[in-house]
C-alpha cells in the first residue's frame, strides 16, 4: 500500500481572519484519504536580506525542512495591488536561498486564493505561476481554485459555509494528489 501523500499548505497572509488561511482550513477538512495536510504559518519568517542568505533566521531553516519533507505544497494566495503578497513573495525567496539551496526545487504545487473582488486572485496566482517557473516547481494547471467574493462564503466563525466553493477546494487537493504521485 502506497503511504500517506504528504502536503504543507501556507497563506500569503498573517492576517488571523484571512480568507486564504479559512480556505487552506478548509482544505485540511477536506484531504482526501490517502493524503495528509499540514499548515505552515509564515508569521515569523524575517524580510529577506541577502547579506544574511547563509545564516538563516530558525523560522527559515523550519519553513525549509517542512518543504522539503512535504511531498507537494498547496498555496493560498491574497491578491494586494495586482500581484502576490510580499509576505508569501518574501518566504519563497527565503525558501529559495542561498543560490543552490532552493527547497522548493522539483515541487509539485497547487494554488488557489479568496478575495472579497470579483476576480478571486487571479491576477495574484498568475504572477505567483511565474515564479513557480524560475524557481522550478511544478504547477498544477486546473482546476484553478479563484474564490471571489469570499465574505459571502464564509460564516461568523471563519468557517467556508460555500458549497460550491468546497467542492471546488476539494477537486483541486484530489488533482494535487494525482499530480504529485505522477511526478514521483
Amino acid at each position: 500500500m502506497d503511504t500517506k501523500l504528504s502536503i504543507l499548505g501556507f497563506a500569503g497572509s498573517l492576517r488571523q481572519g484571512s480568507y486564504n488561511r479559512i480556505i487552506l482550513r478548509a482544505a485540511q477538512e477536506m484531504v482526501p484519504s490517502g493524503a495528509e495536510l499540514k499548515i505552515f504559518d509564515l508569521a515569523g519568517i524575517p524580510p529577506f536580506n541577502q547579506d544574511l542568505e547563509n545564516e538563516p533566521a530558525e523560522k527559515v531553516k523550519e519553513f525549509k525542512a517542512a518543504i522539503r519533507a512535504a511531498d507537494a505544497l498547496l498555496i493560498a494566495t491574497p491578491e494586494y495591488n495586482y500581484s502576490m503578497p510580499g509576505v508569501l513573495k518574501n518566504a519563497l525567496d527565503s525558501a529559495s536561498r542561498p543560490y543552490g539551496d532552493n527547497a522548493l526545487d522539483g515541487k509539485p504545487v497547487a494554488i488557489m486564493g479568496a478575495s472579497m473582488g470579483m476576480l478571486g486572485t487571479a491576477r495574484a496566482q498568475y504572477h505567483l505561476r511565474q515564479s513557480c517557473v524560475f524557481l522550478n516547481m511544478y504547477p498544477l494547471n486546473s482546476p484553478e481554485v479563484m474564490v471571489a467574493v469570499a465574505q459571502e462564503k464564509v460564516d461568523g466563525n471563519g468557517r467556508l459555509t460555500d458549497p460550491k466553493t468546497r467542492d471546488k477546494i476539494a477537486e483541486l487537493l484530489q488533482a494535487l494528489i494525482v499530480w504529485a504521485r505522477r511526478l514521483k
